[in-house]
């Protein structure tokens, strides 16, 4: 949503006209009327004097502009390969690390491991999507394989093992982020 329909928005919400806005800012009706056609940009302090005539913060006012990120693609992920672990893991939802919980990708290499991932307070879920797994997970050993499904709090340290021939891929979501 731009900044004029917005203004908009709040103003109708009040159940303002543009004239009793205009006139509890100080500018004329013709002034907010481009303003929520977003024809004419305000001066911060006649911006500031909108946003008071309206009841709200600037930070209120901003707080819901940007939309939330939901669908990211490839070219969003970002890579950390480990050539002496053999694994290589993807960040697939960028600064994913603020939010409540991160989805990451992990492919590993025939003979190869994931790093060990440190006891946390949280869980954790993993699902393979490609091949076969050890998963160690303290001091237990899990086989799985494609399709399997992984849940478990994060009290212990845990890890993969990839004892086949093929590449294994698994998709790792953590609450809280871990990395």
């Amino acid at each position: 949503m731009n900044i004029g329909e917005k203004i908009k928005s709040l103003r109708l919400m009040q159940q303002l006209t543009q004239e009793e806005l205009a006139q509890r800012s100080e500018v004329t009706k013709g002034f907010i009327s481009q303003v929520e056609r977003d024809l004419a940009s305000p001066s911060v302090a006649t911006f500031l004097d909108i946003l008071d005539a309206l009841g709200t913060r600037p930070e209120d006012f901003f707080g819901g502009m940007d939309e939330a990120k939901i669908v990211f693609s490839s070219s969003d992920a970002s890579t950390f390969i480990s050539e002496d672990e053999g694994y290589r893991l993807e960040y697939i939802v960028p600064n994913a690390q603020k939010n409540a919980m991160e989805p990451t990708r992990w492919h590993i290499e025939s003979g190869g491991n994931s790093s060990v991932l440190t006891p946390f307070e949280g869980q954790w879920f993993a699902y393979i999507l490609k091949g076969e797994l050890l998963v160690h997970y303290g001091e237990e050993i899990y086989s799985a394989g494609a399709g399997d499904t992984l849940y478990g709090p994060g009290d212990k340290r845990v890890y993969f093992e990839n004892a086949s021939r093929d590449e294994a891929t698994l998709l790792w979501v953590s609450n809280p982020p871990n990395f």
